[in-house]
């Protein structure tokens, strides 16, 4: 898989992109567990992706939401036995 991060908030930690190969919009964020740092991908719609790269509240909205694990359906990749958490 090739994640290609188009839309970056740095103070709110989280990122929007495309995945190149399937063509899927994301929302990713970092998460670490106590080896290591790394990235969670959570797929999102292209209106979302349009929409989160203007409205902040209803991107946090949905980040806080998946960071929170609500939303782990919409993983792109799954995480394995020794999932981080959100920082």
């Amino acid at each position: 898989m090739e994640f290609r991060d188009i839309y970056f908030n740095r103070e709110e930690r989280f990122s929007l992109g495309i995945e190149e190969t399937s063509g899927k919009f994301y929302a990713s964020f970092p998460v670490r567990n106590d080896m290591i740092e790394y990235e969670e991908y959570y797929e999102i719609s292209r209106a979302q992706f349009d929409l989160f790269q203007t409205d902040l509240n209803a991107a946090l909205a949905f980040v806080n939401r998946c960071r929170r694990r609500e939303l782990d359906e919409l993983l792109i990749q799954k995480p394995g036995s020794r999932r981080g958490s959100a920082n």
